[in-house]
């Protein structure tokens, strides 16, 4: 028999508010749903019509991606069937297009909300173009925001424009907003062109390097995120210590901060009525020729490092190593 609510809203029975939310969160699984009922206006625009894969925890339990909604998933949430290549199967994701459906994935300790970077009703078209600045092992964010720096100044150079949150984990997110003429394929290229110009600007500071042993502590600048892939989206949550959210800071005060400067208790004080996200992305943009011939002599970074990791392999059994 299902426990009675400990309230309701929006027509969603919400139970087990005082728990807490997870090990290290210093909050409750109230504090989450407070949170994302206090941004709802502003984290709905990022999630609206795309399919979501989100990051529970249950009490006592590791976290968990949940891509496949569960059996018992209410009839108001709406969903959209795709064909998982990977795994040879049909994936039935939720599009959490409203507050209803927001308040019932928080209710399931959803804490992080990963939208794909294209939309239900066009699989065939990104819309953004995403750089993900992972910084090295430590107390590294400045590196990394260093290293988004780099970024902006690439995409300056070739005529575009990006907008800088915290990852609300350890690194920085650059996303440039794109019109829809591109290809998946062509997206993915421009993403690899951005990366390596930004490398190029600062090779000390900053690497494209996808094996991690080969990155000789440098920032790494991910630039794989393109066709299915997803990233956390602007405001939210992060299962971290102190429950961090992903922040949207601005180019003029990212060197002020950290990720830790943002969690689900203060972020609704530090918005007030504001929209900082809405307010820093630009309009989407044509990506230049020149960037999408340079991305396209550019190998993809996971089929690189795979090619990579089976040469090496082979170099230590011929040369008589351990494997």
């Amino acid at each position: 028999m299902a426990s009675k609510p400990d309230e309701t809203r929006d027509g969603v029975g919400l139970t087990n508010l005082d728990q807490p939310l997870f090990d290290g969160a210093e909050a409750t699984k109230r504090d989450l749903v407070d949170y994302l009922d206090a941004v709802h206006e502003r984290i709905l625009p990022e999630l609206r019509e795309r399919p979501l894969s989100v990051l529970r925890i249950r009490p006592g339990q590791e976290p968990f991606m949940q891509k496949n909604v569960p059996k018992y998933t209410p009839d108001y949430v709406k969903t959209v069937t795709v064909w998982a290549e990977a795994s040879k199967r049909e994936v039935s994701y939720a599009l959490c297009d409203d507050r209803k459906t927001l308040l019932w994935f928080a209710n399931q300790r959803a804490v992080e909300y990963h939208p794909t970077l294209m939309r239900a009703d066009r699989w065939d078209r990104v819309t953004h173009l995403v750089l993900d600045l992972d910084p090295p092992e430590g107390e590294t964010f400045g590196l990394a925001v260093q290293a988004a720096h780099l970024v902006r100044q690439a995409l300056t150079d070739c005529g575009l424009a990006g907008a800088v949150k915290t990852s609300g984990a350890k690194g920085v997110h650059v996303i440039v907003p794109i019109d829809d003429q591109l290809p998946i394929e062509d997206a993915a290229a421009a993403t690899r062109a951005i990366a390596a110009r930004a490398e190029r600007i600062d090779p000390d500071l900053a690497t494209t390097a996808y094996i991690k042993q080969d990155r000789g502590g440098r920032v790494f600048i991910d630039s794989t995120r393109a066709g299915g892939a997803t990233v956390a989206a602007a405001y939210s949550p992060r299962i971290r210590p102190g429950a961090p959210v992903s922040f949207p800071v601005g180019w003029d005060d990212i060197d002020q901060v950290t990720p830790r400067d943002f969690t689900i208790r203060n972020t609704p004080k530090l918005l007030g009525d504001r929209d900082p996200w809405a307010e820093q992305l630009p309009a989407p943009q044509t990506v230049p020729a020149d960037v999408l011939e340079e991305g396209r002599a550019i190998p993809v970074a996971r089929v690189q490092a795979m090619h990579e990791g089976k040469r090496r392999k082979r170099a230590r059994r011929e040369a008589g190593e351990e494997v």
